[in-house]
């Protein structure tokens, strides 16, 4: 039988080792990326996506006609889809293919850059409006004042007093479009702001900056990313709703939803000038919304096991 120090034996500490059994390969992106992956559907649907945003150039640069050169013949009006004119003509005789495709670039731009915009404002006004006390009452009434306006009614003012272009549209959306994404920031950072960590941050004197940066942010970017998720169909639906009513972007900019105003008098006898815009508004809204929300719940921390 063997004896006692025979069957055990002390080890000595390796401070290497011991590095290396502690050590954990964890990567928040890398395991949000992972986990994003495994939903097909999602993956499917953002090929899709992003296959249409290419599409939208190359579709110009393969077309018959240059858009910018688009001539009136109203001999050629109302030509039904064929080998020729691949999306037919409209009223005026120009080639629809054209038209689609560069107003699909337009409302897609817009878009991102609305997206954009309301995400870098909203975010900032969110974490002071949460983190500090003072500031709370200020931005919760002007969040009542601002939200309680009609969009259609603060399009129209400003549609008639500044114009209609571009620039103004995607401000506009801006200056309300972010009330959204700053209200759930808000939400949030209320949360998260007086866990003990950030109270013992607090206490060491770490500057207000740092802790919203690096001790709340980051458990906010799965709402965030939910938030753009929606963002982006709700600004393309707004822009087509506004377009269609004669208050989105000038005439001389075309976009899906002046595609979709335009088409609705003779939309009966030619239904391809409505079933065009329409599908791709409908294909970029479905796609985008289902990616957002798999990747938001893919961002969620607790879900990363």
């Amino acid at each position: 039988m063997k004896k006692q120090d025979e069957l055990f034996r002390f080890l000595e500490y390796s401070p290497e080792n011991a590095e290396r059994i502690g050590y954990s390969d964890y990567s928040y992106w890398k395991s949000v990326w992972q986990n994003f992956l495994k939903r097909k559907s999602a993956v499917f649907m953002a090929i899709v996506f992003i296959a249409l945003v290419i599409f939208s150039y190359v579709a110009l640069a393969i077309a018959k006609y240059d858009y910018a050169n688009l001539r009136i013949d109203a001999s050629l009006s109302f030509i039904s889809p064929n080998s020729e004119y691949w999306f037919g003509t409209d009223n005026l005789g120009q080639d629809y293919w054209c038209q689609v495709w560069y107003a699909a670039q337009i409302s897609i731009k817009l878009a991102l850059i609305v997206v954009l915009g309301e995400c870098a404002i909203g975010i900032i006004i969110g974490c002071v409006w949460g983190y500090v006390r003072q500031l709370d009452r200020f931005f919760t009434e002007l969040y009542n004042i601002i939200n309680n306006i009609p969009t259609l009614i603060y399009m129209t003012i400003i549609s008639m007093l500044i114009g209609q272009s571009f620039a103004t549209m995607a401000i506009s959306m801006i200056s309300i479009g972010w009330l959204r994404m700053a209200r759930n920031v808000r939400n949030l950072v209320m949360v998260y702001r007086d866990r003990e960590y950030n109270l013992a941050s607090r206490c060491l004197g770490t500057p207000i900056w740092r802790i919203l940066t690096k001790n709340i942010l980051p458990y906010l970017v799965s709402v965030i990313i939910l938030r753009l998720a929606t963002s982006i169909p709700q600004t393309i639906g707004l822009e087509s709703t506004l377009s269609y009513l004669g208050l989105g972007l000038g005439v001389d900019t075309p976009s899906l939803g002046i595609l979709l105003r335009n088409s609705r008098a003779t939309f009966m006898q030619y239904p391809y000038l409505l079933v065009f815009p329409a599908a791709i508004v409908s294909t970029i809204t479905v796609t985008f919304y289902l990616v957002g929300n798999a990747f938001s719940d893919a961002a969620d921390p607790r879900n990363h096991v």
